[in-house]
C-alpha cells in the first residue's frame, strides 16, 4: 500500500495545505450564550491539528446571532469577536495546520435556537414549515435577503482580519444556502426563487460580496449539497439533482471560488450524511432536548422511544441507505463535479482507510478528502497510515453515537466497544477540557512523505 498521493501538498489557488486531508466541520457546544469562544474550542482544535491533517474546517460559524443553529457555538458577528478567532487561529497553525472559518447560517433548521432567539422564527427562503422536525419559519424579505449577504460577507472580513486561512461557505445539508438552491424547499416568486439560476443567485451574491470584501487573495470555498435527496419524508419533493448542481458549482467557479467541498442530502441529520448506524437508545437519551424547537419533535420521540414504533422510522430513514457505501458515499458525485470544473473539489462521506482515499485521489476522482467522525474516534489517523496501517486497530465504527449525544454531552466518541473500560472513554471525551501538548519538533505529519 502506497500513501503518496495522500500526503501531497495541496494547492487551493492562494492557499497550499501539507497533505490531502482535511478535518470536515464538527465541534461540540464549547462556548458562550453571547457566541463569545472559550479555550475549550481552542483545545478541540488543536487536538486534531497536533494528528498532523493538513486543515481544519471550522464547524458552522453563525454569521448572525439569529442564524445560529445550536446555542453555544462561537460566531462571527461582530469585530468583537475577532481576538479570540485571532488566538485560534495561532494556536493551530503552531502545528503547520490551516484552519478555515466555515461560515453558516441555519435559515429555518435551527436546532436549538437558545436564548437570543427564543422569541424569534427562523428567517429562510420559505415561510413553510421544515418537514423532518417540524421547525417553524418565515420567509426572508428582500432587505432581510441583503442583509444576510452582508453579514456573510462581513464574517468574510472578519475571518481574514484574524489571520484564518479562508473561509467556506456552508451551502450544504439543509442550512440556509440550501434552502434558497433546493427545489425542494424554496418556494419564492422573486429573483431569489423559481428557475435554478435564481435559485442559485443568494448563493452567487455572496461569493461576490465576499470577493469585494476580501479581494481574491483570500482563500474562498463552497460547501454544497450534491443530490438533495429531499424526500427522507416520502411527502417531500426531491429536490436538486446532481445536473443542477454541476451547473452551480460552475457558476460558483465563475463568480470566484477557490475550491468546492461536496456532501449529500438536504437536510443534517440526513440518511446520507452522516452515513452509517443510528443507535435509537442514545437518541431517545438526547432527543428530548430539542422537542421544544419544532411542531413534529414529539412525533419523533416517540418513533425513537417505543420500541412497537421504530419499524416505521427505520424503514423511513434507512431506505435511501439501502444499496449505498459508507466510506465514500459521495465519492461518484465529487467524481462528477471534478471533471467539469478547474479548482479543487474536496469529497466527505465516511472515509478512513488509507488504501481507498489514496486510490481515489491517485486516479484524480478528487484532490483531497474531508473527515470528521473517523478523526473523532483517532487524531492520530494520520500517523497510522504513515505507520504502513490502512486502517487504525480500533477504528470508527459509523454507529453516529457522537452526534447523537451532542445535544446535551460533551462532543466525542461513545462507542464502549472502542475503549478498555467505559472511565476510559469518559477520560478521551473529556480530554477536549485540557490544552492540547506543544507541537513536537519531529512530528511533521506530510513534510517527509511529500
Amino acid at each position: 500500500m502506497t500513501t503518496d498521493a495522500i500526503f501531497r501538498p495541496l494547492n487551493l489557488g492562494n492557499l497550499t495545505i501539507k497533505n490531502r486531508v482535511l478535518r470536515s466541520n464538527i465541534s461540540g457546544r464549547w462556548d458562550n450564550e453571547d457566541g463569545s469562544g472559550t479555550q475549550t474550542r481552542i483545545n478541540w482544535e488543536t487536538k486534531f491539528a497536533r494528528g498532523g491533517i493538513g486543515a481544519i474546517i471550522s464547524s458552522f460559524v453563525p454569521v448572525t446571532m439569529h442564524g445560529r443553529i445550536l446555542p453555544n457555538y462561537a460566531t462571527i458577528h461582530t469585530d468583537d469577536h475577532i481576538p479570540f478567532w485571532r488566538q485560534l487561529g495561532e494556536a493551530v497553525h503552531r502545528y503547520d495546520c490551516k484552519y478555515i472559518m466555515q461560515l453558516s447560517h441555519s435559515g429555518r433548521q435551527q436546532d436549538m435556537p437558545g436564548l437570543s432567539n427564543e422569541n424569534r422564527v427562523a428567517l429562510s427562503s420559505t415561510s413553510r414549515t421544515e418537514s423532518l422536525h417540524g421547525f417553524p419559519c418565515q420567509a426572508m424579505t428582500l432587505e432581510q435577503v441583503h442583509e444576510t449577504i452582508d453579514a456573510f460577507a462581513e464574517g468574510a472580513r472578519r475571518a481574514r482580519e484574524a489571520g484564518l486561512d479562508g473561509v467556506e461557505l456552508h451551502g450544504a445539508n439543509g442550512y440556509l444556502i440550501t434552502q434558497f438552491l433546493s427545489s425542494g424547499i424554496n418556494d419564492r416568486k422573486d429573483e431569489y426563487g423559481g428557475s435554478l439560476e435564481n435559485r442559485a443567485r443568494f448563493l452567487l451574491d455572496i461569493v461576490d460580496a465576499i470577493r469585494r470584501k476580501v479581494g481574491r487573495d483570500f482563500h474562498l470555498q463552497v460547501k454544497i449539497s450534491a443530490i438533495d435527496y429531499n424526500n427522507v419524508v416520502p411527502t417531500e419533493g426531491r429536490g436538486n439533482t446532481l445536473q443542477d448542481s454541476i451547473q452551480i458549482c460552475k457558476w460558483v467557479e465563475q463568480h470566484g471560488a477557490d475550491a468546492l467541498h461536496v456532501s449529500l442530502g438536504s437536510l443534517f441529520p440526513h440518511p446520507l450524511n452522516p452515513p452509517g448506524g443510528f443507535a435509537f437508545d442514545t437518541i431517545t437519551r438526547n432527543y428530548d432536548a430539542m422537542i421544544s424547537s419544532g411542531t413534529r419533535t414529539v412525533r419523533n420521540y416517540f418513533l425513537f422511544r417505543y420500541r412497537v414504533l421504530r419499524p416505521l422510522f427505520y424503514y423511513i430513514w434507512f431506505r435511501q441507505k439501502w444499496g449505498k457505501p459508507v466510506e465514500g458515499v459521495g465519492a461518484d458525485a465529487a467524481r462528477a463535479i471534478k471533471q467539469v470544473v478547474n479548482i479543487p473539489v474536496i469529497s466527505t462521506g465516511g472515509w478512513q482507510h488509507a488504501s481507498i482515499i489514496a486510490n481515489h485521489l491517485a486516479r484524480g476522482d478528487f484532490d483531497a478528502v474531508s473527515i470528521a467522525r473517523a478523526l473523532l474516534a483517532n487524531h492520530d489517523l494520520l500517523e497510522h497510515w504513515l505507520a504502513g496501517r490502512d486502517v487504525p486497530d480500533r477504528p470508527c465504527t459509523h454507529c453516529n453515537k457522537c452526534l447523537l449525544n451532542a445535544p446535551k454531552h460533551p462532543l466525542g466518541c461513545y462507542e464502549l466497544s472502542r475503549y478498555p473500560s467505559y472511565d476510559a472513554m469518559v477520560e478521551e471525551i473529556c480530554s477536549v477540557y485540557r490544552e492540547t501538548p506543544p507541537p513536537l519538533e519531529m512530528t511533521q505529519i506530510g513534510r517527509s512523505a511529500a
